[in-house]
């Protein structure tokens, strides 16, 4: 077999698609043998392709405006969506059915401090019709700080991705009252990046007939089925946790069947991010974004 070196900027289950070539035998089916890591704290997935240390990356769209705005080529493309939704959930310290957005003003949120998931953030809110500038953030650090700061008792809700939000739940220290991406719709939020090299090799078009079937799976297969295969990826959540979390995400429809990164899905991400002040121009499909390989 072929060894695939895959590297996730973040972990987590939103990213399921992803983790389930994996863990689903798909790729192993095609003849490829994957070895997977995380980007180390504060790194980019992206620098992995550049030092050859990885073929394929979990990465976002935004990653390629970074360069661009700077007048540089980006290193990578992306050329198959992930997640055509915001995945992030906001949870509370008590059941709220009535919940609505404004409440978050005046409150104590435990979020993200930067880069695509405030901007989204940002987005929902103004979406939501409430002024950002008057919620609190509390900043701890990434996903695992970010847990820990709510358990020990620090604000009123937390912005996080599934299962963080499910163990929560579970262990009856949160209920979950929004999903960020209700808010926002579809939109390129998160997705597979490689270089132009690698995208017109075999192990690109095996890693790809993997893949594609591996979307068909997310949809169509119980998601109890998903998480029991997963499970090892995830040793600190239950497994009905685990599962009650990808059940949600089916749900809210980020796992589309299709692979391609629509035109409609950029020009919302590029939105997003004009709305938030980080864009220099709106930087053309064919500069971020290119077509699955061909999986002839």
């Amino acid at each position: 077999m072929d060894k695939i070196r895959i590297q996730f900027t973040l972990f987590s289950a939103f990213y399921s698609p992803l983790i389930s070539t994996m863990s689903g035998g798909f790729l192993k089916e095609e003849g490829l043998d994957p070895e997977w890591s995380v980007a180390p704290p504060g790194g980019s997935a992206i620098t992995a392709l550049q030092d050859g240390s990885a073929h394929v990356v979990q990465s976002a769209l935004s990653q390629a405006f970074t360069s661009l705005n700077k007048g540089e080529t980006p290193a990578a493309v992306h050329f198959a969506q992930i997640n055509e939704m915001d995945g992030f959930f906001l949870t509370g310290r008590q059941a709220d059915p009535a919940f609505t957005w404004d409440k978050l003003e005046g409150a104590e949120v435990v979020m993200f401090k930067g880069g695509q998931p405030l901007a989204m953030f940002k987005y929902a809110c103004h979406r939501a019709g409430i002024d950002f500038d008057k919620i609190t953030p509390i900043c701890p650090g990434g996903a695992a700080e970010i847990d820990q700061a709510f358990r020990s008792g620090q604000g009123q809700y937390v912005q996080q991705q599934g299962p963080f939000p499910q163990q929560l739940q579970a262990d009856g220290l949160g209920h979950i009252v929004a999903q960020v991406g209700k808010q926002i719709g579809p939109c390129g939020f998160s997705s597979l990046a490689a270089t132009r090299d690698w995208l017109k090799t075999d192990m690109a078009k095996a890693f790809m007939r993997a893949y594609k079937k591996t979307r068909t799976y997310m949809n169509e297969a119980p998601a109890a089925e998903i998480a029991r295969a997963e499970k090892s990826y995830f040793p600190n959540i239950g497994e009905s946790v685990l599962a009650e979390c990808i059940a949600t995400y089916q749900q809210l429809g980020c796992w589309t069947q299709h692979t391609e990164i629509t035109h409609a899905a950029y020009e919302r991400t590029l939105d997003i991010f004009e709305y938030n002040g980080l864009l220099k121009q709106r930087h053309r499909y064919d500069q971020v974004c290119a077509a699955p390989p061909s999986t002839d």
